[in-house]
């Protein structure tokens, strides 16, 4: 025995060296740190290094060691890390005497991916309560397991150079932190510590003057003057955020009013997720969004009829009013948890109201001197610091349907981590849309979505597109040669594409094409086979011309064929209906055929002079451009059944007739119908989903004396339904039994819910969003998967 076995001692005792590079989320989050103690441990010689394309390994020691190495290397990863691929190859033995961490190169095309920023960790936390630690409130604590990544980073390879952490020289205690492999802040670039900054500062306006506090001394004042009923313009990772005490009634209307707001709701601020429970239903699941690393705002149902007992925190009216959901996130930084306050601490507010530091419509604000400029109308004082913000990131918002997550807004803790493609994309950039855009390069099997821009009606937005854009470009060393935008003419990121495409082809995406094709990309679909896509939104550009927003295609990712949609109705001044959702009610009543009787809400809600305006405009199509609108058609109903008649920010209606519905009766189940038609489009083979029954059965609940609420749950029931039966006839005649829900409308998870359980009872499979958003949030993924297929045109 002892014959065979000579051999096998000789190749274990033989040197081996390997070269690992390893691909991923994995500078900045202490992967070299890692890497460094897992050799050491194993005993073997080398060293690690930050590349552009990630982080590589040479190690050398035993066949054994080194194997052991190459096997852990990817699933004992720090927490924040995200490994892609780890790739290996033999090399010479070399020799060596220890394993040493080498300066970063930058040399190559970059290929790693930056971390999203990140909550402050529960090591950081104690050190923050901690009088005897060094650390002891310092408002910009953080490791290698959290604080700030994608907002500071400048370029790669993540190095402190490479960030806007550069001009702040390591203090003698925090370089040796830095130095030490046995220290969690081992090459933590955004390491600080009070001796060497960043610094807070609070500026206070008193009349024409503005006083300066410094230092500990700006949070007591900050949060006395929170306590005092102050508006504060706070500087986060982000952006600047715009902060209350979200209990006191005539604060948030003074915030509601001087940021031009209407009835949008606010997001609060809990200090922990057991802060918030007598307010909202916490699920566990809504729980685990609440105090994941990423801390978005979480969108959770509202209790009808809350308890609170003594000493329990309960929000103004102004928060969030008319809303069936609280939108709540956990402090993420140092700072949020000193204003919050710690252990010890004297009472402060236990609730903040944070909301974008900007006036409605416009972007996020990032810089200081216009912060002071922008926000000087806003805010009674400003809380800012000294590190600059280099990337715009707003909160994440997120909610939970059927115990998945379901994305709204993808931005701050997601961005800019990529999404893995079903098929390859050559490297291109789609722009997304123009409501809530958000755009994507993509290349190879993976796609980077930004942070959320904005909507690109306002100049600013456009701006800070380009810049967005041009940052990610650097990070992730995608060079376009595609660009992609929707087809609708008038869309600003549209004119935008053709402004940048310095010759590029520009290719062009149907918009409810490229909604389904998101939800196809997320859930792995090579496109082989089409799905049946219910795409239901408020508006996208038809290939007729008209508004689309209730369809039902047949889609791959090369084409979609139109099997059936909403009814048109005239769009009477196009944005005035969306603003005003009784015209909407009018104008699909008399589509009905019903009459304009002055005992129907939306009747009584319009002006008369506007009613005849509105009459005569219907009568000679003025200005009406068809609409198979659903998002308009839930507009009309929330009007008719007197939930909302004026919309003061964007679905307004349709948020309020969802949160009607959620007070009907259980036990009432009546669905209305809506009559389906063989259209005259294509030979008659198009399914034109007419609204008429389902109109007339309102009015007639409505003089019946059937409650809004029911009228509501009827309704969406009725949606439902027309959902289901549609689907089941394209299965008949197609065969396909495959349904993707996507578009803004599906953000109603009550609607969302009730179709996926529906259709799965019927054995179909259902595909919703989960990694992006199914509002216009998520077109770019979509659009680069089309893109990817179709034959570039100028």
């Amino acid at each position: 025995m002892s014959g065979p076995q000579a051999p096998a001692a000789v190749v274990e005792d033989t040197p081996l060296r390997r070269r690992v590079t390893v691909r991923g989320v994995v500078q900045g989050v202490g992967f070299r740190p890692y890497v460094y103690g897992l050799a050491t441990e194993l005993a073997l010689v080398g060293h690690v290094t930050n590349t552009p394309e990630g982080v590589v390994v040479e190690v050398e020691g035993t066949a054994s060691a080194v194997a052991r190495f190459c096997d852990r290397i990817a699933g004992q990863a720090p927490p924040l890390a995200r490994v892609e691929s780890v790739d290996h190859r033999e090399m010479s033995p070399v020799g060596g005497t220890a394993f040493t961490i080498l300066a970063s190169r930058a040399d190559g095309p970059a290929r790693t991916l930056v971390s999203p920023d990140s909550a402050t960790c529960a090591d950081c936390l104690a050190e923050l309560a901690d009088p005897a630690d060094r650390r002891y409130r310092h408002p910009f604590v953080n490791c290698t397991h959290c604080g700030p990544r994608f907002t500071i980073v400048t370029g790669v390879p993540y190095d402190r150079a490479n960030t806007t952490m550069a001009d702040f020289a390591m203090c003698p205690a925090c370089a040796q932190e830095y130095a030490d492999p046995a220290d969690r802040r081992f090459h933590a670039q955004p390491v600080a510590c009070p001796a060497c900054g960043p610094r807070l500062r609070l500026l206070v306006a008193q009349g024409s003057e503005v006083r300066s506090v410094d230092g500990a001394a700006s949070v007591v004042e900050a949060r006395a003057l929170l306590t005092q009923g102050a508006i504060l313009a706070v500087k986060g990772l982000g952006g600047y955020h715009l902060v209350c005490d979200a209990t006191n009634q005539a604060v948030v209307t003074l915030l509601r009013r001087r940021k031009a707001r209407g009835d949008k709701p606010f997001a609060v601020m809990a200090r922990t997720a057991d802060e918030v429970r007598h307010l909202v239903r916490l699920r566990p699941e809504e729980r685990s969004l609440l105090e994941d690393r990423a801390r978005p705002v979480v969108l959770m149902r509202r209790r009808q009829h809350p308890s609170h007992a003594a000493g329990d925190p309960r929000p103004a009216e102004a928060v969030s009013p008319g809303s069936p959901d609280l939108g709540v996130m956990l402090p993420y930084t140092p700072l949020h948890h000193l204003l919050l306050g710690l252990p010890g601490d004297e009472e402060g507010p236990r609730l903040l109201v944070m909301t974008s530091g900007n006036v409605s419509g416009e972007p996020i604000v990032t810089d200081d001197t216009e912060a002071l400029e922008r926000l000087a109308h806003l805010a009674d004082a400003w809380l800012t610091h000294d590190r600059p913000i280099h990337v715009p990131c707003d909160d994440s918002v997120v909610r939970v349907c059927d115990g998945e997550p379901l994305v709204i807004r993808r931005s701050r803790g997601y961005a800019p981590l990529p999404v893995s493609l079903p098929l390859p994309v050559r490297p291109a950039l789609a722009v997304g849309g123009d409501l809530k855009n958000a755009f994507s390069l993509g290349t190879g099997r993976q796609a980077w979505l930004s942070a959320h821009i904005g909507d690109m009606d306002d100049v600013g937005t456009q701006r800070a597109l380009q810049r967005a854009v041009a940052q990610l470009e650097s990070i992730t060393g995608v060079r376009p040669q595609t660009l992609v935008s929707d087809r609708h003419p008038g869309y600003r990121s549209a004119q935008w594409a053709d402004r940048n495409a310095a010759g590029r082809p520009v290719v062009r995406v149907q918009h409810h094409h490229a909604h389904i094709a998101a939800a196809m990309a997320e859930h792995g679909l090579d496109g082989t086979r089409p799905v049946v896509g219910v795409a239901f939104d408020g508006t996208g550009h038809g290939d007729d011309g008209a508004v689309w927003g209730g369809e039902f295609l047949l889609t791959d990712y090369d084409r979609f064929t139109r099997f059936g949609h909403l009814a048109y109705v005239p769009l009477p001044g196009g944005d005035a209906a969306v603003r005003r959702p009784y015209r909407m009610a009018l104008v699909h009543l008399r589509a009905a055929g019903i009459d304009w009787s002055e005992d129907l809400a939306c009747t009584a809600a319009c002006p008369p002079d506007e009613l005849r305006l509105l009459e005569r405009q219907l009568e000679r199509g003025l200005n009406c451009v068809p609409t198979s609108s659903m998002g308009r058609l839930f507009d009309a109903v929330s009007s008719l059944a007197g939930v909302c008649h004026r919309a003061g920010y964007e679905a307004q209606a349709a948020v309020e007739l969802e949160g009607a519905a959620l007070r009907a009766p259980a036990e009432d189940t009546t669905a209305y119908a809506f009559a389906l038609h063989a259209s005259e489009e294509n030979g008659g083979g198009i399914v034109r989903a007419d609204p008429t029954p389902v109109l007339a059965a309102i009015v007639g609940d409505l003089r019946a004396g059937v409650e809004p609420a029911m009228v509501a749950a009827r309704f969406h029931r009725g949606v439902t339904g027309l959902v289901h039966r549609t689907c089941v006839r394209a299965r008949e005649r197609h065969g396909l039994d495959t349904v993707a829900l996507t578009g803004g409308v599906f953000a109603n998870t009550l609607l969302s819910s009730a179709c996926a359980a529906t259709l799965r009872e019927d054995g179909f499979t259902v595909l919703r969003h989960h990694l992006v958003p199914p509002n216009d949030g998520g077109l770019a993924l979509g659009q680069l998967m089309v893109a990817a297929r179709a034959a570039p045109t100028d």
